[in-house]
């Protein structure tokens, strides 16, 4: 039996639905203050139908449209949540022939490439983006293993 749309949903079910790994989602979390979902018992997180578009904008400017989490914090910054929520439909009344990119690059070929974005200036801003990014997965993992 399939969930309401309003329901709130289980990270597993969110990242099934995205296609990401619940890693990613966590990550994300510590990258985008606009993502709070809610937490239970246990640190458990339930995603509300907000939070589940405002991923889905996320991860449609980052993997289908190239921008950097730095770019993506620039345009929360300044057209805000509901921009990003609403991205989807703003590409595609933009550009209604083009198909989706229903694809997921490798994080790590991603990662091996300086990206050219439309929000970065130079190769070094790009370096010092990636390399903060790196840290903040090391500190995520580190927590991780000292939980375990």
């Amino acid at each position: 039996m399939e969930k309401a749309p309003e329901a709130f949903r289980t990270i597993s079910e969110v990242a099934d639905e995205l296609e990401v790994p619940k890693h990613v989602l966590r990550f994300w979390e510590a990258k985008f203050a606009q993502l709070k979902p809610m937490k239970r018992g246990g640190g458990r997180r339930y995603y509300r139908p907000e939070d589940v578009a405002l991923l889905r904008g996320i991860r449609l400017l980052l993997y289908s449209d190239g921008y950097t989490i730095r770019g993506v914090q620039k345009i929360l910054r300044e057209h805000g949540a509901r921009y990003v929520m609403d991205y989807r439909g703003l590409a595609e009344e933009a550009y209604p022939d083009e198909p989706p990119h229903p694809e997921i690059p490798d994080i790590a070929s991603e990662a091996a490439r300086v990206p050219v974005t439309r929000e970065m200036g130079s190769v070094e801003d790009e370096l010092h983006a990636l390399i903060d990014e790196i840290e903040a997965c090391r500190q995520i993992l580190a927590t991780a293993d000292t939980q375990d």
